[in-house]
C-alpha cells in the first residue's frame, strides 16, 4: 500500500497578488493569520496524508525555511521538488515521478492558492469507488465565463471541458484539487505541460476521469479582490464551524478574527469581515471593514478602511480613508488625512498625497 501523498503546485511568481508577493512568496502570504499553504497542510494531515511534495521553482529557499518548521510541528514529511524551468501544471507531476511511484495509493494534487472546505477524505473514498484513473473536484460559481467549465454525467464521469464559455452551459468549474492513480504518469512528459488542456481531455475520452462536487465554500485567493472575497467566505464558514475562534467585543460587527497579540484602542468599529494579524495596533476611533491587516501594522486614530489589505509593518496615519481594494506592500507609510482609492503601493514607500483613481504606486 504505502503512505498517502500530496503534491502541491507552488511554482508561480504570484504576480497577481503583488505588491504583497514582492516581500514573500505567495504561499507564505498569510490568509486568516496563517500562511496560505498551511491551511492545505493542516487539511491534508487531518486526512492521513503523511508526505507532501512541494513543486517549487521561485524563491524556494524562503519556503524551505519556514515550511519545514511547520511540517515538523504537524508531523508530516515535506519534500521539495525543484523545477529548473517552469513546467506548467502537469510537468511537475512528471518531475516527481520517482517519489510518487513509491506508494500504491492514489495521490492528491492541488494548486497552492485555493481556500475551501478541503474534502480530501471524501475525495479519496469517491475516487476508489468509481475505479477511474483520476478525479477532479468541481465547484459551483456565479460567473462560469471566467473559468473552464466541466461537463459530466450523473455518475460523475467527465464528458468534456469548455474553456471560458460565453454562453451558459454549466456553472461547475475545475476547483484545482485532484486525486490520481499513478498510471496517470504514463500520460505526462517531463516538459512544460498543462494538465487542464493536455492531460484531462485524453482521460475524459478514455472514460477515466470523474468529477466530485465540492460542498461548502471555495475561492482562488491569488489576487487581491478574490483574496478579500475568500476572506469573507472563510469567516462565514468559521462562524458555522468554530464560532469560538471569532472575536467578540464592543464595536465589533459580524465576523471578525483577531490575533491575541493585537492591540485595539477605544471606540473602534471593526467588521463585518475583518482579519487582524499578530502585533497589529489599532489606535482609538478606527473603523475597519472587509479588510485584512497583516502582522505588525499600525493604524492611527480615526482612520477608516474598507476593502483593503494592509501589508506587514505598515503605518497608516490619522484620519486616513482607504477603500476600493487598496493594497499596501510591506512597510508602507501613509501620511495623515489622505484618501486612497484602489492604490497598490509597492513596499517601503511613503505616501504623502491622496490617490483618487486606482493605480500602482511605485
Amino acid at each position: 500500500m504505502g503512505p498517502l501523498r500530496a503534491l502541491i503546485l507552488v511554482g508561480g511568481y504570484g504576480t497577481r497578488l503583488r505588491p504583497l508577493t514582492l516581500s514573500r512568496p505567495k504561499p507564505l502570504v498569510e490568509f486568516a493569520n496563517k500562511p496560505m499553504l498551511l491551511h492545505q497542510f493542516e487539511a491534508l494531515v487531518a486526512s492521513n496524508v503523511t508526505e507532501i511534495i512541494l513543486a517549487v521553482s521561485y524563491r524556494a529557499e524562503d519556503m524551505e525555511k519556514e515550511l519545514s518548521a511547520e511540517a515538523e510541528k504537524l508531523g508530516v514529511n515535506l519534500i521539495f521538488s525543484h523545477e529548473k524551468e517552469p513546467l506548467g501544471t502537469a510537468g511537475p507531476i512528471a518531475l516527481a515521478k520517482e517519489l510518487l511511484l513509491q506508494s500504491d495509493e492514489p495521490f492528491f494534487v492541488l494548486n497552492s492558492d485555493i481556500i475551501c472546505d478541503f474534502p480530501f477524505k471524501q475525495l479519496l473514498q469517491f475516487h476508489k469507488s468509481h475505479g477511474g484513473e483520476g478525479t477532479i473536484v468541481v465547484t459551483k460559481v456565479e460567473e462560469p465565463s471566467k473559468y473552464g467549465v466541466v461537463l459530466y454525467n450523473k455518475k460523475g464521469r467527465v464528458e468534456s471541458f469548455i474553456e471560458k464559455p460565453q454562453e451558459f452551459v454549466s456553472n461547475k468549474i475545475n476547483a484545482g484539487i485532484y486525486i490520481f492513480n499513478s498510471s496517470i504518469l504514463n500520460r505526462i512528459e517531463l516538459k512544460p505541460m498543462s494538465i487542464e488542456k493536455e492531460v484531462f481531455p485524453g482521460m475524459a475520452r478514455d472514460n477515466m476521469l470523474y468529477a466530485m462536487e465540492l460542498q461548502g465554500f471555495w475561492m482562488d485567493v491569488g489576487q487581491p479582490e478574490d483574496f478579500l472575497k475568500g476572506m469573507c467566505l472563510y469567516l462565514a464558514s468559521l462562524r458555522q464551524k468554530s464560532p469560538e475562534k471569532l472575536y467578540l467585543n464592543d464595536g465589533v460587527i459580524g465576523n471578525v478574527l483577531v490575533d491575541p497579540t493585537a492591540v485595539i484602542g477605544n471606540n473602534c468599529r471593526i467588521g463585518p469581515n475583518v482579519i487582524i494579524g499578530p502585533g497589529v495596533v489599532l489606535a482609538d476611533g478606527c473603523c475597519i471593514k472587509r479588510s485584512t491587516i497583516l502582522k505588525s501594522a499600525r493604524i492611527k486614530e480615526h482612520s477608516w478602511l474598507d476593502g483593503c489589505i494592509v501589508g506587514w509593518s505598515c503605518v497608516v496615519g490619522r484620519w486616513v480613508r482607504m477603500e476600493g481594494i487598496t493594497v499596501l506592500g510591506e512597510d508602507v507609510i501613509v501620511k495623515d488625512e489622505l484618501y486612497i482609492n484602489g492604490g497598490q503601493v509597492l513596499p517601503h514607500k511613503s505616501i504623502a498625497t491622496s490617490v483618487f483613481k486606482p493605480q500602482v504606486i511605485m
